[in-house]
């Protein structure tokens, strides 16, 4: 493949996104489902590509035709295939830089009935598909117990852990898992904010919320995904002059360098396996574990650094979260695009049954447990917890700023400070990238027993500790 080749893939890109952004501007339903441009124009890249319209056209042109891949080319769905796996460790490697760190004190003050809320559905999804696997799934379809994982990859991790774990699959020989987690995870955003829109007029009418009152009330402009003009703020601050480097260039060079650490870090674990318990066991487990959660430790290190030596503050937030933003989105249009149908199909009872449970699970864990683990403004802080256990952080904000659009509860703080304990573990950190891993080299039940001991502490801390305040 050439690299003109691969640029103009690149184009292609950039036509989804704006042909996505270009309908949410105009389909009233798409506009009050709130979805991402990204997932529009990934569902609109699917119909028109080799599974769906290669296939229609496919019958009449033969197997060696143009039309086999839709309106797209081989060389796009290769390259496409490979942007998710490496935009994930832009993604993870920006979740802490240019942030500032608070103290442990402050993060379980503020953000603790959260954390407390958010773990025990995050294991709890564990605990539910283990199960799930165990009882019906293996033995009823032969699916291996790895497929334990899969609600929690894709639900809490969303399209980018599940596109991170894509290689892990296939060293595992599972790599049907990619397509199930990218499915589950398409699942879980949309069935997030449909049910998150549902639980907030539910909550309006039952005043359950504290906040708003009524739901009806957002501008045009809003719906459209447009920033009204009296709310608009510079997208960045300018911390360098261009003229020595652009600012823009700076940022994304220190992403670059934490991806780097975290890939340093990983190569010294494959190291230290190898000449220790791996020399003696045969094992190579540290082989299966992806770079983003590494990367999100390198981010993590460089903005250490940078809080103690870096008197200038040249690391800016914002700038960042444009570029953490631009990467979500190409991965999230990539890996939607280029998901199998096929394996879907194949896989549909099975992948239904997964989609049921997890949704069933965190819907039943918002109403029972929210209210009894957080203190204050319980839903206003709960839903944005669901909204990012059934798909992304993303979707968790959105209905935040749903039930608390001036931000006046303690929602959008304490979920900040519950980020900087739950992303390196849950969600796509640490245990989701070696769940998989550790599955498959112990078996389901230990797993099991861990995720449900990690459940209860979770929700017995929330239940008699937060929720007695």
């Amino acid at each position: 493949m050439t690299p003109g080749q691969i640029g103009f893939t690149l184009l292609y890109l950039a036509f989804f996104l704006l042909v996505g952004k270009w309908i949410r501007m105009r389909v009233k339903w798409l506009q009050n489902l709130f979805l991402p441009s990204s997932i529009i124009g990934g569902f609109l890249a699917l119909l028109l590509g080799p599974e769906v319209l290669g296939r229609i056209l496919g019958n009449f042109t033969g197997e060696n035709s143009f039309w086999v891949n839709g309106i797209m080319t081989e060389e796009v769905m290769e390259v496409w295939s490979a942007l998710p796996g490496l935009m994930i460790n832009i993604v993870f490697a920006t979740l802490f830089l240019g942030a500032t760190i608070p103290t442990l004190s402050k993060v379980w003050s503020y953000g603790g009935p959260q954390l407390a809320f958010g773990w025990t559905i995050g294991w709890g999804q564990y605990v539910i598909g283990i199960l799930l696997t165990m009882l019906v799934l293996t033995p009823f379809f032969d699916i291996p117990p790895m497929a334990g994982a899969l609600i929690e990859v894709a639900f809490e991790g969303g399209h980018g852990t599940a596109a991170g774990m894509a290689g892990t699959f296939g060293d595992l020989g599972f790599s049907e898992a990619y397509d199930l987690a990218i499915g589950l995870a398409t699942v879980g955003v949309l069935s997030g904010v449909i049910i998150g829109i549902i639980l907030i007029n539910w909550a309006v009418r039952k005043k359950k919320t504290r906040i708003v009152k009524n739901v009806e009330n957002f501008s045009e402009l809003r719906k459209k995904g447009v920033m009204e003009f009296q709310n608009r703020e510079p997208a960045a601050n300018m911390t360098v002059r261009p003229e020595s480097i652009e600012p823009l260039s700076l940022h994304f060079a220190m992403v670059g360098l934490a991806i780097l650490v975290g890939w340093l870090i990983l190569q010294g674990l494959i190291g230290l396996e190898s000449v220790t318990w791996g020399a003696a066991t045969d094992s190579e487990f540290m082989t299966y574990i992806p770079l983003f959660p590494l990367a999100m430790i390198g981010g993590i290190i460089i903005q250490v650094i940078f809080n103690k030596f870096d008197q200038t503050e040249i690391l800016d937030r914002r700038m960042v979260n444009r570029i953490q933003g631009f990467s979500l989105d190409i991965l999230i249009l990539a890996a939607i695009g280029t998901v199998s149908l096929d394996v879907i199909g194949e896989y549909l009872v099975p992948f239904l049954l997964m989609a049921g449970a997890g949704i069933a699970w965190n819907v039943l864990g918002f109403i029972i447990l929210a209210p009894r683990i957080i203190p204050s403004y319980w839903f206003e802080r709960g839903i944005g917890d669901f909204g990012q256990s059934m798909g992304i952080t993303a979707t968790g904000l959105l209905l935040m700023r749903v039930a608390d659009p001036d931000g006046k509860s303690p929602a959008f703080e304490g979920f900040g400070y519950k980020q900087l304990v739950y992303e390196p573990f849950l969600g796509g950190g640490l245990v989701t990238a070696l769940s998989v891993p550790l599955i498959f080299q112990f078996g389901p039940v230990p797993f099991l027993i861990v995720s449900l001991v990690m459940c209860l502490l979770g929700a017995v801390v929330g239940l008699f500790y937060f929720g007695k305040k």
